[in-house]
């Protein structure tokens, strides 16, 4: 599986050489042994969507591995895990709301953490995704700001599958300028079937899991 992953990866790479953004692998679908592999492959962050799950297999992972990798969660975060999600991730892209982000904050408190996590914007409109709108983000972000124990990096977003070029670009440029406006660093866009897109407008993060493992 290692070498599998090292071609993916330089493939992948090899296509966003020009703008160096970060590439988290998703493992969500695959166990701790997957994770091993990648790191060997050269991958230290990993998305994980399920808080329960990602905890029980970040245990099982030698240590090296474990210490020396980042851990991402990528999906949406229910209020009964923010306690599991804080004692578990590094970086919690999924923080779509003023009353999660203080859930967030309560718990980094209590454990003496300060939690790093992306705003999500949900700019396409759909009803399905969780997230802010663009103004409604712009608005919170203030307050959020201000909660102790948490840090906020950046913004996260998802364009609907099958989005056609046209419509990619301009949904990544305008959570670039939401980025911008709030003067935030990361921005976490792009999966594996648009991450050259988004790297090409200014991703900072790609979230890549089928393109990476795939035979």
């Amino acid at each position: 599986m290692r070498h599998v992953i090292k071609r993916n990866l330089e493939k992948v790479k090899e296509d966003i050489a020009h703008y160096q953004p970060n590439i988290i692998a998703v493992t969500k679908y695959f166990d701790e042994s997957a994770i091993t592999e990648a790191y060997h492959a050269g991958l230290r962050d990993f998305g994980e969507s399920r808080v329960i799950e990602a905890a029980e297999k970040i245990n099982r992972l030698e240590k090296q591995v474990r210490e020396d990798s980042k851990f991402h969660l990528i999906g949406h975060l229910q209020s009964n895990k923010v306690k599991k999600a804080v004692s578990t991730f590094d970086l919690i892209q999924s923080a779509d709301s003023v009353k999660l982000a203080r859930l967030i904050s309560e718990e980094a408190q209590k454990i003496g953490k300060v939690q790093d996590i992306l705003l999500q914007l949900n700019n396409s409109g759909e009803e399905q995704k969780f997230g802010f709108s663009k103004e409604e983000l712009l608005e919170a972000l203030p307050e959020i700001q201000r909660l102790p124990g948490v840090s906020v990096k950046g913004i996260m977003t998802m364009a609907p599958l099958g989005a056609g070029e046209a419509e990619l670009e301009r949904l990544f440029a305008q959570a670039v300028q939401v980025k911008e406006i709030c003067n935030l660093q990361e921005i976490s866009m792009g999966m594996s079937q648009d991450y050259k897109t988004a790297a090409r407008m200014g991703s900072t993060m790609l979230r890549i899991g089928r393109k990476l493992f795939e035979q």
